[in-house]
C-alpha cells in the first residue's frame, strides 16, 4: 500500500531549547488508514504536524505527503490536505454559515459548493439547526464540530486532527467518531493525535508512538498490545514505553 505521508530523519531544534523537538524522526502513515500519533507531552507530535501542514520548516530531514514533497510543493499539498487545530479555528462572532462562507472562498468554491458541502457536514455533523447560530453561542463539542467541518469543505484526501475531542462531552465524542469513520469509507487517509489511548486504541487501524523525537513504536493497537509483556490494552504499551513519569 502506497504511503500518504512519508517523513524521513526529521530534525527540528527550537533557538534556546535544552534538547531537539525532533531528533531524526522517521514514520511513515498509510494512504487510507486512520493513524493514531501518540506521545507524551514534549515528544514532538505538534511540531511535526506543524511541518506536514507547511506552517514550520524542519532543519533537516525530508516530508512527502500524497508523493509531494513539502519544501516544493507546498501549495499543491495544502490544497490537498485538511488540517483540524486543537484550537477553535473559526471566528466567535460570526455564524456557522458565515464562517463556511469565507473559508469556502479561500479555497476557490462556488457558492453552490460551499452550500451544498456545508450543508451536507452540518446535517452529518448534528449541526443543522445551528447554522445560523454565532460561534461563541456554541458549546465546547459544538466548536469541535464545527471546527471539523471547516477543513473538509474543499473535500481533502488527506485529513489531519490535532485533539479533536479535547474537552467535549461523551455524545459528541461518539458523534466525532463515528463521522470519521464514515469519512475513512470513503478512501481517505486520517492522521489522529489524542492523549485519550482508548479512544486511539478503538478508532485507529495503526498506531504511530514517539517520544523525545524519535519513533519508538509502530503498528495496529492489537499488535503492540500482544508484543508487549502485561499489556492489556494501548494504556499499557503507551507506559511501559514512554514511563510514568509525568511530562509537563
Amino acid at each position: 500500500m502506497a504511503s500518504a505521508i512519508e517523513i524521513e530523519n526529521l530534525k527540528k531544534h527550537y533557538k534556546g531549547a535544552w534538547s531537539p523537538a525532533l531528533d531524526g524522526l522517521t514514520m511513515n502513515v498509510q494512504e487510507g488508514s486512520i493513524t493514531g500519533l501518540l506521545g507524551p507531552n514534549g515528544a514532538g507530535k505538534t511540531t511535526c504536524i506543524n511541518i506536514l501542514c507547511g506552517l514550520l520548516r524542519a532543519d533537516d530531514g525530508k516530508v512527502t505527503i500524497l508523493r509531494k514533497d513539502i519544501l516544493s510543493d507546498t501549495a499543491s499539498i495544502r490544497s490537498r490536505i485538511g488540517v483540524v487545530p486543537q484550537q477553535i479555528a473559526l471566528f466567535g462572532n460570526l455564524t456557522a454559515w458565515e464562517n463556511y462562507r469565507y473559508i469556502g472562498q479561500l479555497y476557490n468554491l462556488s457558492s453552490q459548493e460551499i452550500k451544498q458541502r456545508a450543508g451536507q457536514l452540518l446535517e452529518k455533523l448534528g449541526l443543522s439547526k445551528h447554522g445560523d447560530k454565532r460561534i461563541q453561542s456554541f458549546s465546547g463539542g459544538m466548536k469541535r464540530r464545527a471546527n471539523i467541518i471547516a477543513s473538509l469543505l474543499h473535500q481533502p484526501q488527506l485529513l489531519i486532527l490535532d485533539e479533536p475531542t479535547a474537552g467535549v462531552d461523551v455524545q459528541s465524542r461518539a458523534l466525532i467518531h463515528d463521522f470519521l469513520r464514515d469519512y475513512h469509507q470513503t478512501s481517505k487517509t486520517i492522521l489522529y493525535t489524542s492523549h485519550h489511548l482508548d479512544e486511539a486504541e478503538e478508532l485507529c487501524n495503526d498506531v504511530i508512538i514517539v517520544d523525545e523525537g524519535k519513533l519508538i513504536a509502530e503498528g495496529s493497537p492489537k499488535n503492540l498490545i500482544a508484543t508487549t509483556e502485561g499489556a492489556n490494552k494501548l494504556e499499557d504499551v503507551f507506559l511501559t514505553l514512554t514511563g510514568h513519569t509525568v511530562r509537563d
